[in-house]
């Protein structure tokens, strides 16, 4: 199957790529991290700009723009001569990354027992409660989504901006590989297990608890990463 086939075969699925209120940059983004987080783009392959816009449906400047949008993320990287290719960041890198990625959490978990307002902890109460109860429905990248907003429904209520922003690039960065971890046989419950004590440090406002807590629950990740199956 040549390089152009292979493309096509990723949009066979009846993936709609306009939506309202969003760009074409931004919904090819969306599209492409999505084929990424799925390995549907494995780490390493040369991402041909002209036949991947002729398939999703567009010219290649939103193209150009979506591909500048997931560099910034790490998820996209160019060769000296400027052709863009899936990044393939190494095992050390990556546990560089999460060392600093739970820093930032268990900062914000702090800050938000300070900062949160009873109904922003009831909101994230709502929301582990929702993605406990659905979790034998959900598939493995919904999943990943309601675990991603979670994390950050807790770092936005510590009103820190800088935190927030710096959290946004990092977690970015890392998003393939805590949707790798999530996929784990069993990780699942262990995610919801450790969400419920994130929750009910929360609900406590006790800023030492949520802090291990947060901290504990992205140290297997590298692990998880390693063992994990990645189809």
């Amino acid at each position: 199957m040549n390089q152009k086939n292979s493309i096509s075969a990723l949009l066979e699925e009846g993936t709609t790529l306009v939506r309202p209120r969003k760009t074409l940059a931004k919904e090819a983004a969306d599209t492409l991290r999505e084929y990424i987080l799925l390995g549907k783009l494995a780490p390493g392959t040369a991402v041909p700009e002209r036949d991947l816009a002729e398939v999703m449906g567009i010219s290649r400047t939103p193209l150009r723009e979506a591909l500048q949008l997931l560099e910034t993320e790490g998820l996209i990287e160019y060769s000296k001569t400027r052709r863009p290719f899936v990044a393939n960041p190494s095992h050390e890198e990556l546990f560089q990354f999460i060392k600093v990625l739970g820093a930032l959490e268990a900062l914000g978990g702090e800050l938000a027992c300070i900062e949160a307002t009873d109904a922003e902890i009831q909101e994230i109460v709502d929301l582990n409660a929702s993605m406990s109860d659905q979790s034998a429905q959900l598939e493995p990248l919904d999943f990943f989504r309601m675990d991603m907003d979670f994390h950050s429904h807790i770092i936005a209520a510590s009103r820190n901006a800088p935190l927030i922003e710096t959290h946004r690039q990092y977690n970015a960065r890392l998003w393939r590989a805590r949707f790798i971890s999530s996929r784990r046989p069993t990780r699942r419950d262990g995610t919801l297990q450790e969400h419920a004590g994130i929750t009910k440090a929360l609900i406590n406002r006790d800023s030492q608890v949520i802090a291990k807590a947060m901290r504990s629950h992205l140290n297997t990740t590298i692990d998880n990463i390693d063992t994990a199956p990645t189809q």
